[in-house]
């Protein structure tokens, strides 16, 4: 009688303080309680987001899609890799996942008879997911601003990629800036987050001071329109100070 009394208490999940607040945020907050313990649900949940992200981290580039859209689009493109040989030894060695593979400096030195004033660049990073979900959408925003007034190299898609690569991308293609849209490091409520990264001057070796962020990309994060706004933002006064990183600060949030 008294272990059946327990288990219906157990069963009955007290509510937490702060239920009312999870209607502002996707985090894990206001879980409620069962005895000493989360109720079932929600450590279900909690495993089920941990899969997601850890098969973000795993995911590839869905190349034949992504070049599919871009040749819709009729925007050239090249896909180059990393020093990589595959997906354990990036998450093993950030460094190699920095630099380009022979093959992959020799095809883009095929394309740098000309100068350009911006390299755009999609990088797998720590989520291909991501880039597969959203990067198309968001350049096809993009590019028609840009194109207004600057010039644009061919798209190149890098698998096994680390933010730096696009310095050494940048810099073969002769580019004034690199931006680089990657996947970011999956959380428990976002394993398909965006970011993008711009570097006025890209060149080997720069560190990320010298590098401008805009970060979670994605309909339920920072939507598509309102990313190419600070995009645009960041682009053009880069270009004007003639320097991207901690010395470009955004004002558009003061407003």
């Amino acid at each position: 009688m008294e272990e059946n009394k327990l288990i219906q208490q157990s069963s009955i999940i007290q509510q937490d303080g702060w239920s009312s607040l999870r209607s502002f945020t996707a985090a894990r907050i206001a879980l409620g309680r069962t005895g000493v313990s989360i109720p079932i649900k929600e450590n279900l949940q909690f495993r089920l987001a941990h899969a997601y992200a850890r098969d973000a981290v795993y995911a590839c580039l869905s190349t034949e899609m992504l070049l599919s859209e871009l040749d819709k689009n009729r925007w050239n493109h090249i896909c180059l890799n990393s020093e990589c040989a595959n997906r354990n030894e990036y998450l093993q060695r950030p460094d190699k996942g920095r630099k380009l593979n022979s093959q992959s400096r020799e095809q883009l030195c095929k394309h740098n008879n000309e100068c350009y004033d911006i390299a755009i660049i999609a990088a797998d990073g720590l989520s291909a997911i991501a880039i597969n979900e959203h990067f198309i959408p968001l350049v096809k925003i993009l590019i028609p601003f840009l194109k207004d007034k600057f010039s644009i190299a061919p798209i190149t898609l890098v698998e096994k990629a680390r933010v730096a690569i696009a310095d050494e991308v940048g810099s073969l293609l002769k580019a004034q800036m690199s931006i680089v849209f990657i996947g970011e490091r999956p959380g428990l409520t976002s394993p398909n987050s965006m970011g993008a990264y711009i570097t006025y001057n890209p060149t080997v070796g720069l560190t990320d001071e010298r590098r401008n962020c805009v970060s979670n990309i994605r309909p339920e994060g920072l939507p598509y329109l309102e990313a190419v706004e600070k995009i645009m933002y960041l682009v053009t006064t880069a270009f004007q100070l003639k320097l991207s990183g901690v010395a470009l600060k955004d004002e558009t949030l003061l407003c």
